[in-house]
């Protein structure tokens, strides 16, 4: 795809000219929670004008002192008043930087309509291009900006560096995303409604967020409707360093190590060989870099100085110093291991050049009675079969994934299968990409698959570790629909996720397999209609069958590490 030509310097330079009275007229101290102290950082609110002329709520955190200063900032959707949030901003600004917290279009005090992340990218409308020029170009800049945010702010940063600002200079992202139709919207083909219908609290006008998923729903297909939210499609016009760091127990793991994948290896001349990678043992969103994880207590060097890092990072690349945060190693990443266990190996960081590191794809196979074994079976009809029922789902709480926690809940629910194998006599390392290779049939046209890989303790204790679902109708790509045949076997291949984990001797490891987990995966109808915001009334349910048997050998695809 060719983008549209860039907004020049030469008509933003007229810009900050036309917009500096009205900018000093118009900023003031944020009127709610006023009464937060922030000294010595001046909190302004301002409204940074876009090319259409609407303008976009910005909360400015100013360092004492007369500067001009670097700007950092940061775009998303959800509220930017929070205590922490302003608090954060704050301690950021005291270490010399302006910094900016901005909503996306349409949300909160921003003006416009509420599209997404669609106005923040490489079509008509550039909001993150213009807001990193306009803060560029005041009179307090020194026209060096960065960017950082986790998740939504993660993916915005992305949008933004395809656009190619020419101020923007670097970036830190964490818990990123890259493809709104592939790990945002949806996930593994699994739409999710009632989770997007909460967006509709942060928009100005709540019906915009209707029409937005109505939008969705009429754009099935991965098509160039998706492609245009699609950042991996631009590796090549990303062009700054950026830090990016991921979390094990995250299911957005995926485009934290696909973004620096992407930027390290395709990405433009000042982009390539200047990208650093971080995985560690944590959850989703900044603010969890502890050794503290659910109910996981990691050795104290399971813990990330955030803050400090950002910090070193900024320092480097917008204020020139020269504290080695450039040559530091380009990937680094946390094995995790069992805890609580004396001489239990894992739980260490290591460094490498690249990513993945050499590993060796592994079978390991399901076998009947909710065996996992490395041999392959021999049995000529072994089968494994369950109900998938979208009007009585299995339990899976919350909205986001449940990692580092005891799993056996949802383990122990009638329609839920675990395979797992026995006690390791000694212990085994898995540093890679989980794969699944399953085949299976239904009595429905269409049906979902939630696959599971955890580590059992000798307690019985069931630590999930990782989980991806995947949406049958999508197993031969997602530029298609292929409805199953009602008994049929079909083969369903897709990515479960990355993990680095040292299963300790004693230890077991566990796959489960369900076909439903609400509230967390919303239920497939099961019909083979097209898809809909609400479900359907004639949802049906379905009898599930795995097959593991000689001629169809479901497995899990292991990543076992090389002779180091």
């Amino acid at each position: 795809m060719r983008f549209p030509t860039c907004i020049r310097l030469g008509v933003w330079g007229l810009v900050a000219a036309l917009f500096a009275a009205w900018f000093s007229a118009t900023t003031a101290h944020a009127q709610d929670k006023s009464d937060l102290d922030l000294k010595p950082i001046t909190e302004k609110h301002v409204m940074i004008p876009m090319r259409d002329g609407k303008r976009l709520s910005a909360y400015l955190y100013f360092p004492p002192g007369e500067g001009p200063w670097p700007v950092v900032f940061e775009q998303r959707y959800a509220d930017m008043r929070g205590a922490a949030t302003r608090k954060g901003a704050a301690k950021l600004a005291e270490e010399g930087f302006v910094v900016a917290l901005v909503n996306f279009r349409g949300t909160h005090l921003s003006e416009g309509t509420w599209v997404g992340y669609r106005a923040l990218g490489w079509g008509k409308l550039k909001d993150g291009y213009d807001t990193c020029e306009w803060l560029a170009t005041q009179a307090w800049s020194t026209g060096k900006v960065g960017t950082f945010g986790s998740s939504q702010g993660g993916f915005a940063q992305n949008f933004l560096a395809v656009t190619q600002p020419p101020h923007l200079v670097c970036q830190y992202m964490e818990d990123t995303g890259l493809s709104l139709f592939h790990e945002g919207y949806r996930i593994g083909g699994i739409t999710r409604p009632e989770r997007f219908q909460t967006l509709a609290k942060a928009c100005r006008e709540p019906d915009d967020n209707r029409k937005l998923m109505e939008d969705w729903f009429r754009h099935p297909l991965y098509d160039d409707y998706w492609r245009d939210e699609d950042c991996t499609l631009h590796f090549a016009k990303m062009n700054v360093p950026c830090f990016t760091l991921g979390s094990w127990y995250d299911f957005m793991n995926q485009g934290s190590i696909a973004s620096f994948q992407g930027r390290q290896y395709q990405g433009g001349t000042n982009s390539r060989g200047k990208q650093q990678l971080v995985i560690g043992p944590w959850l989703h969103g900044r603010g969890n870099r502890t050794n503290r994880i659910a109910e996981m207590v990691y050795p104290e060097n399971a813990t990330w100085p955030q803050q400090e890092h950002m910090v070193r990072w900024f320092k480097h690349w917008l204020k020139g110093e020269d504290n080695g945060v450039e040559k530091e190693p380009t990937v680094r990443y946390y094995v995790m291991g069992a805890v609580g266990e004396d001489g239990a190996p894992g739980n260490v960081w290591r460094n490498a050049k690249d990513w993945p590191t050499p590993h060796a794809p592994t079978p390991l196979y399901l076998h009947a009675e909710g065996g996992l074994s490395w041999k392959a079976p021999t049995d000529e009809t072994a089968l494994t079969s369950y109900k998938s029922d979208p009007f009585k789902p299995m339990q899976i709480p919350g909205a986001a994934f449940p990692g580092a926690k005891d799993a056996r809940a949802f383990e122990k629910q009638a329609d839920v299968r675990t395979f797992t194998t026995s006690p390791l006599e000694k212990p085994m390392e898995w540093t890679g990409r989980v794969k699944a290779e399953l085949f299976l049939s239904s009595t429905a046209r269409d049906t979902d698959l939630i696959v599971r890989v955890s580590d059992v303790h000798p307690d019985g204790k069931s630590i999930l570790i990782v989980d991806y679902p995947w949406r049958l109708r999508y197993r031969e790509g997602f530029d298609r629909e292929v409805l199953m045949k009602p008994g049929e076997v079909c083969k369903v291949a897709f990515d479960v996720g990355w993990m680095s984990q040292v299963f300790n001797k004693g230890h077991r490891i566990r796959v489960t397999i369900a076909s439903t987990g609400a509230p967390l995966y919303e239920p497939n109808p099961q019909t083979g209609d097209p898809l809909t915001i609400e479900i359907p009334k004639n949802a049906m349910a379905a009898t599930n069958t795995i097959h593991h048997n000689r001629l169809n050998a479901s497995r899990i695809i292991a990543p076992i590490p090389k002779e180091r």
